[in-house]
């Protein structure tokens, strides 16, 4: 329980806005690369310092130790040169042979030995809150026992340098930080700029304002791709909105007039029984359920759900579907030399194959024919009859909902107006399509992907 309360306030202490966040992170990143590069520039530049001056301090030790290998050292050395502060000749005892100046550094320097193999050592040493390094040479006097040369300078030179860099970093790390936030934070504000107008733009469309579009701003970067994904989705919410609004005023003209002639036939029947009236009544209601069921399946249709997939024989669905209408206005042939298998919802493919041959049925002179076949990787469904056919111009609009293109197709023999479009959406539900084109009269294509 007392987690939680301080996981909140954390989350209160981040920024909450992008620009925010990238300012945030770009000041890290900075704070984060100025440490590391400053750590390592100092360490850098003291070791260089630090190695620059331990060659001096041992180069001037190794020319006093040249002079005791020569026997030619005096007690009184001459000052040391290139800034080093003393040099200290001592026996193997410890005791003081000659110096540079008068001292009393020589029992702390009389440890400091070269390890055994080596002629030379060096040690950095801390002595009054100041630092020094100490190189030690060892030499040979002649016929006598061993001496050792030390070299000693102070590392004022080298605090002062380094120390001048760190304070220079730390004093310059703030500045960088902000600069590095205030840059990010603007160029965010920039690129975010395009972002605000989308959202702006995008709060005003409504169902009234749908023909609304965001601001696309050019280019190829994420932002420009949003603005025309939003107008891509904009454009389809447009054109659904207007779909379902021609639908349902199509819907709403297509049950009106049957409900009207429901109702005065069976106030006529209530005033004086009547069958013709009562069966008329009943054929306009079995109409009424009949459009009723093709809403339903076209609202199923339009909810893009995914088909049953089973093996279904094309051939074999439109034989049997031949063998129902035996007793058919005209004959319906079918033309189908082997199998034509695929893969989808049996009930559907069956619906839109019968929602195919009774258009075709209802505008045929003295016949039908159907054909199954395959091309290539698709399987094909072709409907065709000898009526008066449909004109180039509306093999599209044929496909819209309660269409009908001339007086032949009236409600009462030209079905719902439906029964295309259902068909259609059945074929596209199942990676197909189906289209209209020219014949003897009318014919209807179905493609879909086979299954050989």
């Amino acid at each position: 329980m007392g987690a939680e309360p301080r996981l909140s306030r954390a989350g209160r202490l981040l920024p909450r806005t992008v620009r925010g966040k990238v300012a945030a992170a770009a000041a890290l990143a900075m704070a984060l690369l100025l440490a590391a590069g400053g750590i390592w520039l100092y360490v850098v530049l003291r070791s260089n310092l630090l190695d620059n001056t331990t060659g001096r301090t041992e180069l001037a030790a190794r020319k006093v130790a040249a002079q005791v290998d020569a026997g030619t050292v005096r007690p009184l050395l001459p000052p040391p040169q290139d800034g080093v502060d003393l040099v200290v000749v001592l026996d193997e005892g410890g005791g003081l042979v000659a110096a540079s100046q008068q001292t009393g550094a020589a029992r702390e320097l009389a440890g400091l030995r070269p390890p055994p193999g080596q002629d030379s050592a060096s040690r950095t040493l801390t002595e009054g809150g100041h630092h020094e390094v100490a190189v030690v040479v060892r030499a040979q006097v002649p016929g006598g026992p061993a001496s050792y040369v030390y070299g000693t300078t102070v590392l004022s030179d080298v605090d002062d340098a380094t120390g001048a860099i760190g304070w220079a970093l730390l004093a310059s790390a703030p500045p960088l930080i902000a600069l590095a936030a205030g840059i990010a934070w603007a160029g965010t504000g920039l690129a975010l700029r395009p972002v605000t107008s989308i959202r702006t733009e995008l709060a005003e469309v409504g169902s009234s304002a749908l023909d609304r579009r965001v601001p696309d701003p050019g280019g190829a970067d994420e932002v420009a791709l949003l603005a025309r994904t939003v107008n891509a989705t904009l454009d389809r919410l447009e054109q659904a909105h207007v779909r379902q609004r021609e639908f349902v005023a199509d819907a709403s003209h297509e049950l009106r007039n049957p409900i009207a002639a429901v109702r005065s036939r069976l106030e006529v029947a209530l005033a004086a029984p009547d069958p013709a009236s009562v069966r008329a009544a009943l054929d306009d209601t079995e109409r009424l359920q009949r459009i009723a069921a093709d809403l339903l399946l076209l609202a199923r249709l339009d909810a893009h759900p995914q088909p049953v997939s089973e093996p279904v024989d094309l051939t074999l669905l439109a034989a049997e579907d031949a063998a129902r209408r035996r007793t058919a206005r005209v004959p319906v042939e079918l033309v189908a030399d082997a199998p034509v298998p695929v893969r989808g919802d049996p009930a559907q493919l069956e619906r839109m194959l019968a929602n195919l041959v009774d258009n075709a049925v209802r505008h045929a002179r003295t016949g039908v024919q159907v054909r199954a076949a395959r091309e290539g990787n698709e399987a094909v469904l072709d409907v065709v009859d000898d009526g008066p056919g449909v004109p180039a111009a509306d093999r599209s609009r044929i496909f819209e909902r309660f269409v009908r293109l001339d007086a032949a197709r009236t409600r009462q023999s030209g079905g719902t107006g439906l029964g295309l479009a259902i068909a259609r959406e059945i074929a596209r539900a199942h990676g197909g399509d189906l289209t209209a084109g020219p014949g003897p009269g009318a014919r209807f294509t179905v493609r879909l992907p086979g299954r050989f």
